[in-house]
């Protein structure tokens, strides 16, 4: 966590299936309850109910703000944050993100609904935490993920974002972001997903856990029979292959331009892509876009302060 003149800077990136900050990870799905759940772990006590987070998923929604999941999912991001440096009580500015293309039309609406409540008080696992809300930045998802190595960057470069709902896909010549050739396709990891369960219903006529499935994608490997292996490694390998076509219908030429994946589909490249390795970068820190957005908005402070 990243501090200017006692400002803790704090860095959320709002996942379908997961929310990063700079040091956590944790899964996006949310059960409410009007009373005490009997077992505990990742329980958010906020405005009278008990929400637990982290099992399941959220699912894809085109306006973050449209419900109050993803506010919520802050509160638990700013908690495990502030946990680790042993804190309750801080002045905090919040650095968020958004799909590429959305950027532009949503971040004053998903800054205010970030920052609707500056002062906020709740309690996580038990502790009570009260926070002053100071700021808020909002960057485009995926290119913060690498903005500390453009240094290395040469030529043409393509960045591909692959989370659990989209898929940003952003031009990156002689280190610089080409606005107009960045773009938002809903084929994130989920829809793979989908497509594993619904291989191994119609296969073997039985529901797998998702959970399985994750496991599998994630790591390569799971704990089940081996023809149930094989036909998740088949729906993988084709997803993958598809995303690549997807790619190229945005002028992919591996030939011509290195390829950089940042987000959660890095795993499925790594296991079940066929791709030239000298060419293409996979950064597998799932907390990569995190850290970005909180180095963007430490140093954007920093020069504001100066001037």
């Amino acid at each position: 966590m990243k501090e200017l003149n006692s400002i803790k800077i704090i860095a959320i990136d709002h996942g379908y299936g997961n929310i990063k900050t700079a040091n956590t990870v944790t899964p996006t799905g949310i059960t409410a309850y009007d009373t005490e759940p009997i077992f505990m772990g990742n329980i958010l006590e906020y405005n009278g109910r008990y929400y637990r987070i982290g099992d399941g998923h959220k699912e894809f929604v085109s306006d973050k703000c449209m419900d109050e999941d993803y506010y919520l999912l802050t509160m638990m991001g700013i908690a495990r944050e502030l946990h680790r440096e042993q804190l309750t009580r801080a002045d905090v500015h919040l650095a968020a993100g958004l799909p590429l293309t959305w950027v532009r039309r949503q971040r004053e609406d998903f800054r205010a609904y970030l920052m609707k409540s500056p002062c906020m008080d709740f309690r996580f696992n038990g502790t009570d935490y009260h926070i002053n809300v100071v700021g808020c930045s909002i960057y485009p998802q995926g290119y913060p993920a690498v903005v500390e190595h453009l240094v290395d960057f040469k030529g043409t470069n393509l960045l591909a974002d692959i989370g659990n709902g989209t898929m940003n896909i952003l031009y990156i010549n002689n280190k610089k972001p080409i606005e107009n050739r960045s773009y938002t396709e809903k084929y994130g990891v989920n829809q793979c997903m989908i497509a594993a369960r619904n291989a191994v219903l119609d296969s073997f006529g039985v529901k797998i856990e998702d959970s399985i499935i994750e496991q599998f994608l994630r790591s390569g490997t799971a704990d089940i029979g081996s023809t149930y292996l094989e036909c998740i490694k088949r729906t993988a390998t084709e997803y993958v292959s598809n995303l690549f076509a997807t790619l190229r219908r945005y002028e992919y030429s591996p030939d011509l331009m290195r390829l950089y994946v940042v987000g959660g589909g890095g795993c499925l490249l790594k296991y079940f892509g066929n791709y030239d390795k000298e060419r293409v970068t996979i950064i597998d820190d799932i907390c990569a876009i995190a850290k970005g957005y909180e180095f963007l908005a430490y140093h954007a402070l920093r020069r504001k302060e100066q001037s």
